[in-house]
């Protein structure tokens, strides 16, 4: 730490999200070091000048602020909590960012598990997708301490543009579920939008442009984000029904949405992958 700043960085995961965001802090000045199970996204890394730790306690040891990035909650519990993990490194004043998608309920077991720890535990999964990645202007939604908060956002600032701070530990994994549903909500009405169009003899692309400067404009039809594959669609709707199903809400446009997600997947030919189960 200098000056009161946090400048190590250390960041578990270097894949398409990851691997970009460690350029980022490189650049912006902090000391960053990375882990990455696969031997190829580690070989990337460090052709990219990215600095390699041996295992992520060596990873935690030497950073001040520990970004997980890892597909499932299960991985996120296995690199905090697991033998070796950052736990293994604990230390007071450590901070650590679950940068991951996971349940806010997966949060509050992991702040238990950790609560002797001296980890200052965040939540902060990234919205906008690997593109924005690349171009660092990622969207974070942030929970926790907010003097951990205050203390990272200088490093989140490097791969990030818009930066919020919604509340208590799970408000940022909250609002991410919160924006995913909207997102995949917006993909499947565009896609049989405009299959119907497509079918009843309209050309698709002028009426895209019509749609953008009409009242049904939406991000994903602006992205064309449909086009990607769309790899954790499933898994984000399963933590929604799941997170409902706890607090006793019915959602029913979710759990069609989630068989309207994944229509879209098979009929693309895109896998569909789906959780490990626990």
């Amino acid at each position: 730490m200098s000056n009161g700043v946090l400048r190590r960085v250390g960041i578990v995961g270097l894949g398409k999200m990851g691997h970009p965001i460690a350029r980022h802090l490189r650049a912006g000045g902090f000391a960053a070091r990375g882990w990455d199970v696969d031997a190829a996204a580690r070989a990337r890394a460090a052709a990219s000048g990215i600095a390699l730790a041996g295992s992520i306690k060596e990873l935690t040891a030497a950073s001040d602020f520990v970004i997980a990035l890892v597909g499932f909650d299960t991985e996120v519990e296995e690199v905090l909590c697991g033998a070796g993990g950052v736990a293994a490194a604990a230390r007071p004043g450590l901070i650590v960012g679950v940068a991951s998608t996971v349940a806010p309920h997966t949060m509050k077991r992991l702040a238990a598990r950790l609560a002797q720890t001296g980890i200052t535990l965040l939540d902060m999964p990234l919205c906008r997708g690997e593109a924005a990645a690349e171009a660092g202007k990622l969207q974070i939604m942030v929970g926790g301490d907010a003097a951990g908060f205050a203390a990272v956002k200088p490093a989140l600032q490097c791969f990030a543009d818009a930066i919020f701070h919604l509340g208590a530990l799970g408000a940022g994994q909250t609002g991410k579920l919160v924006n995913n549903l909207i997102l995949w909500a917006c993909i499947s009405a565009n896609h049989e939008g405009l299959k119907l169009a497509e079918r009843l003899g309209v050309a698709i692309e002028p009426l895209r442009q019509a749609l953008l400067a009409s009242s049904a404009a939406n991000w994903a039809l602006e992205s064309r984000v449909e086009e990607r594959p769309m790899p954790w669609a499933e898994k984000d709707m399963m933590i929604v029904l799941k997170e409902a199903d706890r607090v006793r809400l019915s959602l029913p446009l979710s759990g069609a949405l989630k068989e309207a997600v994944k229509a879209v997947k098979i009929e693309r030919g895109w896998p569909t992958p789906q959780e490990p189960e626990d």
